[in-house]
Parts: structure tokens; C-alpha cells; sequence
């Protein structure tokens, strides 16, 4: 690949999205981003581009006009809950739009045969998967509309894999940073205990507080999608850190971070806040990327919350 490459990021005003821009652009790479109209603002430097990824033809007209070296689909419905009350529209993004997106880079192909595909693929695809750790090997098993819809989209590209696209599944697990919107739990936990301890918030309320998930920072996971589209081969790679915390461990730790120890008399949970047929425990084992790639998470489980918090108590001045 030629060092005047260019990269085509969907949802690159959101939070992994902005940070991969970011990562590209300082190793040289020139991005155009699309997203929805209204939808937050792309990092500078960022050509974008407002086209419906549910549209075929719009998304034809913005790749044959770009002329990508790469494209990375980020764009999503990505939370569960909101799955569950927008279904279709959860299979219409996180699925049909990437169909239409492998159609086109395929087309695209027939001018450049090494244009590159990555898809941001989920934990959520392995759901209640008999294997832990999960591995790339390990059987998707989702449990809720957004897995399903990204389970979908995981096949597609594998499916477009085979016939010579390099083509690669980023199977992304919970990711955070100070860009995650505050309606995920992340976010919630880490502003709320802002706020309370600012005096502005009296209480935090959650679901279940034992369920665990292998959180890793949303910056460590943009470069492994760069590093994936550097490599030789489209591959499928477990993005993770190997470890699990549980959501009390992520409130001990921002409830500590702003000076509060007794955060149980702030915190309580509450059965409308608990998802349909949650999963427990997700891990996820990162032995193949970093293998293979080289890749390995910089920031801790309690840097990445306490960075967190830190960021939401400038917020409130």
C-alpha cells in the first residue's frame, strides 16, 4: 500500500471511530468518515461524508467518489437494551448496511484487488457460547437482537473473505473511554459518581451489579483495527484484555476515584434496568492478535475508569 492511502471510517464521529481517525491520520493516512446528519462532530481533518448506510446507492455514490484503500464499518445501534425495543432497525444497521457496504467494496475490487475491509464485530456475537474465554474459533451464540444483527454481519465477512477481499472481523469487547455516551453503563457509573460527589446527583441506580465483562480502553482497540488493516491477510481477531471486572468493581473504583468509599448508600439496583437474557460473564482471550499482530492493551482496567471520572468532574467545572 502506497503512503498516500485512504481509509473510508463509517461512524467515525463516535467513539471508536474518532479514535481510529485520529490513529490513521498521524501514520499518514487521509480519512473520510460518513455518518448520519446531526450525529456528533468527525475529528479534524476528517472529510465527511451524511449517506444512510441502509441506502445501497448512497453508499455506492460516496465510495466510487472516494476511492478508498480501506473501509472500516463502525457504525452501529450498539446498545443492547435499544436493541431489544428497535429490532428491525437493530438488523437494518448492524446487518443489512454491511451487506451493502461488502457489495461495493467487492465492486471496487475489480479497480483495486487490495482494497481492505474491516468490520467492527462484537462480544456479543459469542453470547452464551460454551467456551471461557472466547476465541475466534469459539461458536456464535448471541442472545439478544444486536448480537444477532452483528453475528449476521460477522458471517457476511467471512463469507466475502473467501472469495479473496481481505476482509477482517475486529471482535471488539467492551471498549470505553471519556467519548462513550452517557446513556451506556460505562459512562452512567462515572458521571453519576461525578455528580454525586459534586453535590448535583443523589443517587446512581443500575441492574446487576455481578455481571462481568472483559472492559479494555476504546483507545488500545482503534489501534488494533489499524494494526489489522496493515496486515498481510484478513483475518478474524478477539479484541480483548483476557480479564473480567464486574460492574460493582467498575463503582468501587469511580466512587473511590472522586473520594468516596461508602458508595453503597449512593448506589442500588433496580429489576427494570436488568436486560433479557443477560450473560453473566464475557471474556474474551486476545492470545491470537497479539500473536499475530503484536498488539497488546497500554491502559489498565482502573486507569481507564478513574481517567474517566476525571474527565466527567471537569465537565461540572
Amino acid at each position: 500500500m502506497t503512503a498516500a492511502r485512504t481509509a473510508l471510517v463509517t461512524g467515525v464521529a463516535g467513539q471508536t471511530g474518532s479514535f481510529l481517525a485520529e490513529v490513521l491520520q498521524a501514520s499518514g493516512w487521509r480519512v473520510h468518515g460518513i455518518q448520519p446528519a446531526g450525529s456528533g462532530s468527525a475529528p479534524a481533518g476528517v472529510t465527511v461524508h451524511h449517506v444512510d448506510l441502509r441506502c445501497h446507492d448512497g453508499i455506492a455514490t460516496v465510495l466510487r467518489q472516494v476511492q478508498p484503500d480501506a473501509v472500516v464499518n463502525l457504525a452501529a445501534l450498539s446498545s443492547v437494551a435499544r436493541s431489544w425495543k428497535e429490532p428491525v432497525r437493530t438488523q437494518q444497521v448492524n446487518s443489512v448496511a454491511v451487506a451493502n457496504l461488502l457489495d461495493v467494496v467487492q465492486e471496487l475490487r475489480r479497480v483495486d484487488p487490495a482494497i481492505r475491509f474491516v468490520q467492527a464485530s462484537s462480544a456479543e456475537v459469542f453470547g452464551r457460547s460454551v467456551d471461557t474465554p472466547q476465541t475466534e474459533r469459539s461458536p456464535l451464540a448471541p442472545v439478544n437482537p444486536y448480537g444477532v444483527a452483528k453475528a449476521s454481519a460477522h458471517l457476511l465477512t467471512q463469507a466475502y473473505r473467501l472469495t479473496g477481499m481481505h476482509a477482517s472481523n475486529a471482535i471488539l469487547y467492551n471498549h470505553e473511554s471519556e467519548r462513550r455516551p452517557d446513556h451506556f453503563v460505562s459512562r452512567k457509573i462515572t458521571s453519576s459518581a461525578a455528580r454525586i460527589a459534586a453535590g448535583v446527583q443523589d443517587e446512581l441506580v443500575l441492574g446487576d451489579l455481578d455481571v462481568q465483562r472483559d472492559w479494555g480502553c476504546a483507545r488500545d482497540y482503534a489501534a488494533a483495527i489499524a494494526l489489522m488493516l496493515q496486515a498481510d491477510e484478513g483475518d478474524d481477531y478477539v479484541v480483548a484484555t483476557g480479564e473480567t471486572h464486574s460492574i460493582r468493581e467498575f463503582v468501587e473504583v469511580a466512587f473511590a476515584a472522586v473520594g468516596i468509599s461508602d458508595w453503597q448508600r449512593y448506589v442500588r439496583s433496580d429489576a427494570e434496568f436488568r436486560r433479557p437474557n443477560e450473560t453473566h460473564r464475557m471474556v474474551g482471550d486476545p492470545g491470537k492478535i497479539r500473536r499475530v499482530l503484536q498488539w497488546e492493551p497500554t491502559v489498565r482496567f482502573d486507569e481507564m475508569v478513574v481517567d474517566m471520572v476525571r474527565h466527567d468532574q471537569r465537565l461540572l467545572g
